[in-house]
Parts: structure tokens; C-alpha cells; sequence
């Protein structure tokens, strides 16, 4: 992200501006399904305080067009009230001097004790709370239709060797593997549930997280990426481009067996009336039953000019944090609560044990940060590194060693 000129803020925020005393606007991409109803839903509760809700939603992208919208807003002196913001990204916005500090809200309400500290960290900058989490996804999720397995006489995968077996079973029975979407974040998606599963959690810290030249450029990271490719064969032509959504919906209606994505997906299957443990089953991606990468959704306070939306923006704060939005948001969303202590009874199976894991991986050091989904890398290093990935799967000429070279070039990226 290019510095932002203080002075041309400055500036702009003397223009006259768009927020009403009683509105909050609200920068998100949760447009889809599960992820709609959980935006509704949070639009209820604030307004249910006396405010407007104004909504800012962009598609697409996984947030990637969100954010672009949101440079163009800060830049011209108009940010929205908040907007979805994770990982080192809250960082590289707070270095912009643009954010607002929650520490009065976060004081009063005890985030410190709510929530876990490696949570509590990504929320602050320089040591005061600038956003509030909601959530937390478990990424290396394996969502299977347990009608199409029984149609092939496949057995649910555990390892990547099963995998492959199970796809080349469901194969010979007339049916689509796996459901794919050929973009950008979802190719890393993919990827990064590939090299946790053969890999392991030691060679996804040193690789991805510290960014380790050696490590990018091993005979491991080769296997990754030979892995990797040979899932290519089990999807279809139209993957090249096909929303994440799309991709579930084809698990949903028997179109194919299997999709690798973060529990966003059982959001999906919720809204199209889908029983877990019946109509779909939730498992561990191949080789990953004993680690967790997470992605935090949470909403950064901009600074505004406008003082009553300023209460406005506390007011959402403390709204996104209460016990009955983190569990009605998540009920519909697919994720967990981040508040620590919540009642997980309404929660389905695999709610209960995407809670169970998170707890226990924490426990063990086994708890990782999703870099595909902007939890473990900056900005521009996590996009020249997936770009790496997308080349790698698009281009059958390229070979894993080229990749694996190319990847520790790509990590170099500020």
C-alpha cells in the first residue's frame, strides 16, 4: 500500500460529508448465502441501537475488491464508519494514522479477558485495539457429499494417498471429484490445505510464515507442489473463474463429491436446508486432522470528522462483540465464536468440533495463521505469492522445481 498523503486527508475531511449523525457505514464482502444472512443480521442489532446501517458491500475477490474500493474512499477523504479489515493488513492501515483506538470500548467490555491473545494481538496497533473480531474460520476444511461416495463405494479421504484413490473411484462411477474455482485466493486455498497436509505444521510455519528461502525451494515444498497439480484432473473445464459459492453449490446439488475450502462453505449448506453429518460431512482436509489454519474476520474503526457517527461506530463495536452477535452471526456464517466462554449447544457437530480443534491446536502450537487468507503474510507479499501458485496450477509447462524457485522470489515482495 502506497503512503497516503496526511495532507490531502487533512483536506478532505473538511468537505462536507456523506454520514448522517445516526449513520454507520459499513465496508464488507459477505454477499453470499450464509455470509448475506449473517451481514443482516448485524444490520438488525445496530439499528436496533438507533442507528442507520449503511451498507458498503463489494463482491468478489474474497475481499481483494473491497479493499481497492476502500483505498479510493481513504484516499479522497471519505472512509466509510468500518470496514472488514484483517490480519497484518489492520497494521499496514494503522501505519497510515488513518485508524480509530477502541480502547475505551474494548476497556469497558474486557476484550483482554474475552479473548484469546494471539486474537487480541492482530486487533491492535502499537498496543490499542483498532478493530473488533467476530469470528474465527477453520480454512483446511474437506466438505463431501456422503451420497455421491456411497453411489462410488469411496471412502471419505483422511491422507492425500486416499484422496486420490477416492477421486479416481468416483471418477470410474461417472462423477465429478472436486468442485473447484479457478481464482486467485481459492487456487491458495487449495494449496496451502495441500502442503499442511504434506507438509506438516513445522514446514508450514518455516515456509509461510517465516518465509524461509531453504524451506520455499525443498524437496518437500516439490512434493507440495506435485501434489498440488495432480488435483487438476479431478476438476472440470469451467473451473477457471467459478465463484467459491458456485463451487459449493455443486457439492450441494450431486454435481461433485468433494471441495477444499474454509467452514464459509457451511454457511451454504445451511441456506440450502443441508443436515451435517447427513446431507454433507465436514472433515479435515488430507493429512491436516491434527492442525488448524484460522482466518479472523473483524472490522477496522476509521477516524471520522463526524462525532455522532462516531458513536455509532462504538456502538457497532460493542455489537460485534456481544454474545448474542457472535452467536447468531456464526450459526449463520459457518465459523465459531471468538468470545471466549461462549455456549456452543446451538451449534452443529461441526461447529462443536471446529471449537474443539481450535482449543486443543492452540494448546499444542499446532494453531496456524491462513496466509491465503491474509492472516500470516503483508498484503503485497501474500498476492506475489499466490500469484506464483495460480501460474504454477494454470501453466502445464511449468514444472514444481520452477515453482518452488519462484515462490521464494515471491516471498521477498514488500
Amino acid at each position: 500500500m502506497k503512503k497516503l498523503k496526511v495532507s490531502l486527508l487533512a483536506a478532505s475531511f473538511s468537505i462536507a460529508f456523506s454520514v448522517h449523525a445516526a449513520d454507520v457505514e459499513v465496508l464488507h464482502w459477505w454477499t453470499s448465502g450464509g455470509e448475506a444472512k449473517a451481514a443482516v443480521e448485524l444490520k438488525k442489532m445496530l439499528e436496533a441501537k438507533g442507528h442507520k446501517w449503511k451498507d458498503f458491500a463489494v463482491a468478489g475477490g474474497a475481499g481483494d475488491n473491497a479493499m481497492t474500493a476502500l483505498k479510493t474512499r481513504v484516499v479522497s477523504g471519505q472512509p466509510p464508519a468500518a470496514a472488514q479489515i484483517k490480519g497484518p493488513s489492520i497494521q499496514e492501515w494503522g501505519d497510515e494514522g488513518v485508524l480509530a483506538s477502541l480502547d475505551d470500548v474494548a476497556k469497558k467490555e474486557g476484550w483482554d479477558k474475552l479473548l484469546p491473545p494471539v486474537v487480541a494481538n492482530v486487533m491492535k496497533y502499537k498496543g490499542s485495539y483498532v478493530a473488533a473480531p467476530v469470528n474465527v474460520h477453520r480454512v483446511n476444511w474437506l466438505w463431501v457429499n456422503p451420497e455421491l461416495f456411497k453411489k462410488a463405494n469411496a471412502k471419505v479421504p483422511t491422507t492425500w494417498d486416499e484422496f486420490f484413490k477416492a477421486a479416481d473411484a468416483l471418477q470410474k462411477a461417472g462423477i465429478q471429484p472436486l468442485a473447484y474455482g479457478g481464482q486467485p485466493w481459492q487456487d491458495a486455498t487449495v494449496f496451502e490445505a495441500v502442503a499442511l497436509g504434506v507438509g506438516g505444521s513445522d514446514f508450514y510455519k518455516k515456509a509461510f510464515i517465516q518465509l524461509d528461502p531453504a524451506t520455499l525451494q525443498s524437496a518437500n515444498m516439490i512434493k507440495v507442489l506435485t501434489t498440488y497439480k495432480k488435483l487438476k484432473p479431478y476438476t472440470d473445464k469451467n473451473a477457471p473463474g467459478r465463484e467459491w459459492n458456485l463451487a459449493t453449490s455443486m457439492v450441494i446439488n450431486g454435481k461433485a463429491a468433494m471441495q477444499i475450502m474454509g467452514d464459509w462453505a457451511k454457511g451454504e449448506f445451511l441456506a440450502a436446508g443441508k443436515v451435517p453429518g447427513k446431507d454433507f460431512l465436514c472433515v479435515a482436509a488430507p493429512g491436516t486432522a491434527a492442525a488448524y489454519t484460522f482466518n479472523i474476520d473483524s472490522f477496522a474503526m476509521f477516524k471520522l470528522p463526524n462525532k455522532d457517527a462516531e458513536k455509532g461506530q462504538k456502538d457497532l463495536a460493542v455489537t460485534l462483540m456481544s454474545p448474542e452477535f457472535q452467536e447468531v452471526f456464526n450459526l449463520n456464517k459457518g465459523s465459531i465464536p471468538v468470545r471466549q466462554g461462549m455456549n456452543m449447544s446451538k451449534f452443529d457437530d461441526c461447529g462443536k468440533k471446529s471449537a474443539e480443534d481450535f482449543k486443543a491446536t492452540s494448546a499444542k502450537g499446532s494453531l496456524l495463521p491462513s496466509w491465503a487468507h491474509g492472516m500470516a503474510m503483508h498484503s503485497a507479499t501474500q498476492g506475489a505469492v499466490a500469484d506464483v501458485i495460480s501460474q504454477f496450477w494454470n501453466n502445464d509447462s511449468m514444472t514444481a522445481q520452477q515453482a518452488s524457485v519462484k515462490l521464494a522470489a515471491a516471498a521477498k515482495t514488500k
